[in-house]
Formats: C-alpha cells, structure tokens, sequence
C-alpha cells in the first residue's frame, strides 16, 4: 500500500497538475515570432511600401520620357489644378458616390424589409440577390454595356433607339444605378442582420398602442437600424468614391468625361506615362476621402447616441 502511494506521488510530481479543460500547452501558443516573416513580406511589398512611396513619388518628375526622379515640390498639383479636369473630376466622383450610396442602400432595405421573415422562399430569394456581389464587378459592367446599347437587349425588348449610355445628362445615373444594383445584396444582409437585432416585445408593444406599419418602421426599426445604417452608408460612399471597374466596362468615362469619376482621370493620365501626375492624383483622392470619411462617420455615430 504505502509502495503505491510512494509511486502515485512521483507520478504526480511528474506530470505536474492536471490541465484546465481548453487549455492549451504554452508551447502549442507561443511560436517564433519569424513563423509570420512571410505573410508580413508579402504585406510591406505589395501594400505597405506602395503606399508609403505614393506619399513621395507626387513631388517628383516621374515619368515614362526620361530616367531619372528628381523631386518637383508642388508642381505636379499646380499642373492638375491648372488643367481644370481636377475640379471636374472631383465633382463627378462625388456625385457619383452620393448617387451610388443612395440607390445602394435603397435597394437593400427594402430588399431587407421584404425578405425579412425566415421562410424557404425568402431564404432562396435572399441568396439570389446576393449574387451580384459575387460577381466580379468589371464582368458586371461588360454585361451592363451590351444590354444597354443602342443595339442592346433592352432596346430590341423595349421597341427603342434610347442612347441608355450615350447621353450627358443621365448616364451617370444609369450607372449609378447598375453600381447599386451590383451592391445591394451586400447591404441587404446588413439590414437584415439589423432587423433581427430588434426585440420583438418592442415591436410587439408598438402594435398594442396602434402603430400601423408606417409608424412602427419610422418609431421603431428606423432609430434601431442605425448602426447598420452607420456601417451601409459609411462603406457604400467610400467604395464608390474608389469606383473603376463598373464605370471602365460601361463608359470609359464618357460620354463627353460626364462619367469620368476620379479612377478613371487617374488611369487615363497613367496611360499617357505622367506616372508623378497620376500619383499627385491619387493622393489628392485619399484627402478627399478622408475629408468626407472623418465628418461622415462621426456625424452618424453621433446620430446613433441621439436616437
């Protein structure tokens, strides 16, 4: 007996004391710190240096007409100011934006608000509309483009000869309008994620004080949506500020440089081989961004404090 006690003794001061369930060995959680040496190479070359060097490449003369970078100071921004294509550029961009995030998150809430309840059918109809944020976005534009040529599938269908992506004065909107489409499943599932966040006995006790499903939106789900509107609105008018591909397969940025959005100025410079002009470009695109990101997301954050 005491042999044995002697020898679950040792055993125990062998083993040491018994693990916490879930935890696990020390050595299992600290790793060498150069396991992530790779992944952290790959993000300072294609991303962190790119960036940090577009911060430095708008003050010099880089260009495809000769070897040699010397730094320029300001006159890369004097020469897009002076162009007069800048403000232009900067003005389509943001009506773009505003136009693309509005039909955007229209389109998703009242996606949201039909499919809310959790039936099959609703279930099959919400991954249909979300389908189109699957697909690629210069795939979508190229479709867009044939069936909305003067020859397109629309016309022939419709009767008509309507320059759908021809016209100076709505064909930012049409586009805007297939940018929304392109983007609404996304902001659907944020809405519906919103609209089941809401408890039901608030619901349930706007219904016995008579609430109508008008009021019960506004009074009720409306002020309880607001952080899904924070994050909808917020992401929808800073990726559409960054648009290209949809506006490139479509327009081109015409007709006239009436769909020209900033990306697409950008890309059009680049071309010509202004490489320090194209880069003066994009940064003046992230100052823009951030200038309308900052307000924009406090001013919402604040909305959602009040409500």
């Amino acid at each position: 007996m005491t042999h044995t006690v002697v020898r679950a003794h040792k055993a125990a001061r062998v083993t040491g004391p018994p693990k916490k369930p879930g935890r696990l060995p020390r050595a299992a959680v600290h790793h060498p710190w150069w396991f992530a040496l790779p992944a952290i190479v790959v993000f300072a070359g294609f991303f962190l240096v790119p960036n940090l060097l577009n911060f430095y490449y708008p003050f010099t003369n880089w260009s495809s007409y000769h070897p040699d970078i010397a730094f320029t100071g300001l006159d890369n921004f004097r020469t897009i100011a002076d162009d007069g294509s800048l403000l232009r550029a900067i003005r389509t961009t943001l009506l773009y934006a505003l136009l693309a995030a509005f039909f955007q998150n229209g389109f998703g809430l009242v996606l949201a608000l039909l499919l809310e309840d959790d039936t099959r059918f609703n279930r099959f109809f919400r991954a249909v509309f979300f389908l189109p944020v699957l697909i690629s976005a210069l795939a979508t534009g190229y479709v867009f483009q044939a069936l909305l040529d003067q020859d397109g599938a629309v016309n022939s269908v419709l009767g008509t000869d309507f320059p759908w992506l021809g016209s100076t004065s709505w064909t930012l909107v049409v586009v805007t309008l297939i940018h929304g489409w392109k983007w609404m499943g996304l902001s659907m599932l944020i809405y519906l994620a919103g609209l089941k966040g809401i408890p039901g006995d608030m619901l349930e006790a706007a219904r016995m004080d008579g609430a109508g499903p008008w009021r019960t939106f506004w009074s009720v789900r409306w002020p309880m949506l607001a952080p899904a509107v924070t994050f909808n609105v917020t992401t929808a008018l800073i990726g559409s500020m960054n648009t290209f591909d949809i506006v490139q397969a479509t327009t081109g940025g015409g007709p006239a440089a009436s769909t020209e959005v900033f990306n697409i100025y950008m890309f059009r410079v680049f071309g010509q081989g202004l490489y320090a002009q194209a880069s003066a470009m994009s940064l003046v695109l992230f100052l823009v961004v951030v200038a309308v990101a900052i307000p924009l997301v406090v001013g919402l954050r604040r909305r959602e404090q009040l409500l």
